[in-house]
């Protein structure tokens, strides 16, 4: 690597003026960084997570001891065409001034005491890529060249976000931070993860009035890069963006998938829907656990309100849906629409009411059946990790350990006597709580999140009411219509604690 910069001698300085340095190897260059500013040396971490809208020499980010860390790669910094990270580099964890950044190297060196008559300081011209380096050291009469990273341009190269750094002694104690957690039990949140350009990211679910499968996209001279079209959505033309698109993904030649959904969202007085590449969970998570990642673009950067990280999902991007689009976006998707499609908008305010509305879980278990979602903590992912002790009932699939709670899994295949599912790789949990257990609902699938009115809403018929049937309908009392005049639907509504109650005697109880 050249230095396109003028070496300037240090000034003479008694010899026994040393310094402490930790170096690094990145191709046949060695690197150094003072060693006081190193907090750590750590391997390539298991997942890094691609930040939206960042420059090509910003890996992505990793979660560490409850830090967000952008991890930066120095050859990309240097050399844009330069090879990705690969699973054998090391991550230096740099701590100076409180902030936290990683820097991506091929391999550690060692650590030097190097006198103060070993170093060279270099000067470079105002936005000079090489300004990170600060200067040299040369070892073995000059036969080893070691270039000085400097610690404070690095946390404040452009686009890199500024994390701050925990202070060990600023820390609450063990047990008011249980207390903490103790109080917040009421002030845990929900939120909505979806994939988009190869990242996972998720709503608030208080922001979300819909999830549905793609329908007909309308075409509209509103359409653009960002704006695919509109739909009818209850009355109401919305536009539908893509959101890939708005992160600057390339959207070419991207085949439309049976897994790519529309989350309806609500921004102040406007409704947009975002197209995205699937919906994945239900997660819960407390205000803490929402840790934070600054700046990364000047473009939609207020967009990004922080990482969720959760074991077993990753990295989350948590988003603040009123700051996606600007107000002059929000405006003209939603006037625009009004004035090129009057027809359907008088009509939308004609048949508008305010009206009573529950969200629901749609999911199967060989058929269609739909939860409220308040009875639903989380949804997780199945997997193998489930434990099935001795002596347990048929219907119980095992015991599962979720964040150092036991979950009792439930097959609701095999309560009924339904024939086991063949691919279980979309299989879900559904996460109940009763009291201060937790059950889980292995289900075929879940399918959709939606918004229902009073008004499709009605009472199960007497007979499946009854409970003589041996199947799920003997859980329900409510039913639902989803459908339309073309193509009437109506789904059952499952009672988790109908079936908790029936159940109770024979569930062990999760410790």
């Amino acid at each position: 690597m050249d230095i396109e910069a003028a070496t300037v001698q240090a000034p003479a300085r008694n010899d026994a003026s040393t310094e402490l340095f930790g170096s690094f190897f990145l191709g046949d260059d060695e690197f150094a960084l003072p060693a006081s500013c190193i907090r750590e040396v750590v391997n390539f971490p298991d997942k890094i997570t691609a930040l939206p809208l960042s420059p090509t020499y910003l890996e992505g980010m990793f979660t560490l001891r409850g830090s967000v860390i952008p991890v930066v790669n120095l050859a990309r910094l240097f050399h844009a065409d330069a090879p990705p990270a690969a699973r054998s580099h090391k991550i230096a964890i740099l701590d100076f001034q409180q902030v936290l950044v990683g820097i991506l190297f091929a391999d550690t060196g060692e650590i030097l005491r190097v006198p103060a008559a070993q170093r060279s300081a270099l000067h470079y011209a105002a936005g000079d890529t090489h300004a990170v380096i600060a200067g040299t050291i040369l070892l073995d009469g000059g036969a080893r060249l070691l270039q000085v990273l400097d610690p404070q341009a690095l946390i404040r190269i452009e686009n890199v976000p500024h994390v701050l750094a925990r202070q060990a002694g600023a820390g609450k104690a063990v047990n008011q931070l249980i207390n903490d957690r103790y109080h917040a039990q009421s002030e845990r949140r929900q939120c909505v993860s979806f994939h988009a350009a190869g990242s996972t990211f998720a709503f608030e679910m208080g922001a979300i009035q819909e999830i549905i499968r793609v329908p007909e996209l309308h075409s509209s001279v509103l359409n653009s890069e960002l704006c695919l079209g509109r739909i009818h959505f209850r009355g109401s033309q919305v536009a539908v963006v893509d959101f890939s698109a708005l992160l600057h993904a390339s959207t070419a030649n991207r085949p439309a998938t049976a897994e790519q959904r529309i989350i309806v969202v609500r921004l102040e007085d406007a409704t947009v829907g975002f197209l995205v590449d699937s919906v994945d969970s239900i997660v819960h998570f407390f205000g803490d656990e929402v840790l934070p990642i600054p700046l990364l673009s000047k473009a939609r950067a207020a967009m990004f309100a922080g990482c969720i990280t959760k074991q077993g999902l990753g990295d989350i991007i948590f988003l603040d849906h009123r700051q996606i689009l600007s107000q002059a976006e929000i405006v003209e998707m939603r006037q625009g629409h009004a004035r090129l499609y009057p027809a359907q908008e008088e009509a939308a305010k004609a048949s508008g009411r305010k009206i009573q509305r529950q969200v629901y879980i749609t999911f199967t278990v060989e058929n269609s059946f739909a939860v409220e979602i308040k009875q639903v903590r989380e949804i997780i992912d199945f997997s193998g990790a489930i434990t099935k002790p001795p002596g347990m009932p048929p219907f119980m699939r095992g015991i599962l350990n979720l964040r150092q709670q036991m979950i009792s899994i439930i097959d609701l295949r095999q309560l009924y006597a339904m024939a086991p599912l063949a691919d279980e790789s979309a299989a879900k949990i559904l996460i109940i709580e009763r009291g201060e257990d937790r059950y889980g609902f292995l289900v075929d699938a879940v399918d959709n999140i939606m918004t229902i009115s009073d008004s499709q809403r009605f009472a199960a018929p007497q007979i499946i009411r009854t409970g003589t049937h041996d199947d799920l309908r003997s859980e329900m009392d409510e039913m639902i219509d989803i459908g339309s005049k073309e193509k009437p639907q109506t789904l059952s509504v499952f009672r988790c604690d109908h079936l908790l109650e029936k159940l109770a005697q024979a569930l062990p109880r999760a410790a």
